[in-house]
């Protein structure tokens, strides 16, 4: 697979804005681990290899064990997530697929649970800027380094 484009160096200003963007949610206060877990899961469903890559190097390197990652595509059937891992997975799964979900009432209150509306509010961001970077990766064929 070739790239298509390189809309970093296309549209600066707007990229330059997307990665402001993620700078503001990694200094959120949000849990690290959380936001691995975020950035992987939605980089799974959303097909970026890419971003699968980067995110799991980026959370080995925060010292994210390594048989947790190979487990988040199955989270569910997996014992390395507790009660937050699990309801953070299951909103940012819901958020991402929002066009089949409809994001229902019982996925916010599984999510409520364990987090304040202002955690949420934040985690929905972060679930939101991956999405992007998903998005401007697999449109653009951003090729996967060997």
């Amino acid at each position: 697979m070739s790239s298509r484009m390189n809309i970093a160096t296309l549209a600066p200003k707007l990229y330059r804005a997307v990665r402001a963007l993620d700078s503001a949610v990694s200094k959120s206060g949000l849990d690290n681990r959380l936001l691995h877990l975020i950035r992987l899961r939605a980089s799974q469903i959303n097909g970026c290899a890419f971003c699968v890559d980067l995110h799991v190097k980026e959370a080995l390197a925060d010292g994210m064990d390594a048989q947790t990652l190979h487990l988040v595509a199955v989270w569910r059937e997996s014992p390395f997530f507790d009660a937050r891992d699990r309801a953070v997975l299951a909103w940012t799964e819901s958020v991402t697929l929002v066009a089949e979900t409809g994001i229902p009432d019982a996925a916010y209150e599984h999510v409520r649970s364990e987090f304040t509306e202002s955690e949420i509010a934040k985690l929905t961001i972060a679930i939101g800027t991956i999405n992007i970077f998903n998005r401007i990766a697999v449109s653009s064929r951003i090729v996967h380094p060997t």
